[in-house]
């Protein structure tokens, strides 16, 4: 018989599931419960918090920030960027045609950022991402150059 006196105690008088209620009980207090009214209020977020990703708009002209170097898509570990540009032929330059970006697949690891010499695309505070269907995830040139559009609540 390898039980002692004081563990056939314990298991009897559940001194140790006593003692876990006695530290739920203790955090019970209603001045330390913090509760944030999620619709109405927004959350604050970390200052470094990677998010949505935006692809910038040069707010002179008016057009995207984009050259189509495609650096972005090769610096992506789960090759979820796909950049198509054509060549102008007037002025010899690489134009943006298509810029995709699957957000199902994404880790938020910010390397397609780092990558971009003229800070193009660049991951945002926005956290509201949910969608209804996967085809939701994938956002085309307009949605990324507009942001995600969060529904407003009021009361």
């Amino acid at each position: 018989m390898g039980l002692s006196i004081s563990n056939v105690l314990r298991r009897v008088f559940l001194i140790d599931l006593l003692k876990g209620l006695s530290v739920t009980f203790r955090y019970q207090d209603p001045k330390e419960v913090y509760t944030e009214q999620y619709p109405l209020q927004r959350p604050q977020v970390a200052e470094r918090y990677r998010g949505a990703p935006r692809l910038n708009v040069n707010p002179d002209s008016g057009e995207t920030m984009c050259i189509a170097c495609d650096l972005c898509a090769l610096a992506c570990p789960e090759h979820l960027i796909v950049v198509t540009s054509e060549r102008n032929a007037a002025t010899r330059r690489k134009e943006l045609t298509t810029f995709t970006y699957d957000l199902s697949r994404c880790m938020f690891c910010g390397l397609c950022e780092d990558a971009c010499p003229t800070d193009a695309l660049e991951l945002t505070q926005d956290f509201e991402l949910a969608n209804y269907s996967r085809e939701g995830a994938i956002w085309d040139r307009q949605t990324l150059e507009k942001g995600p559009q969060p529904t407003v609540y009021s009361r």
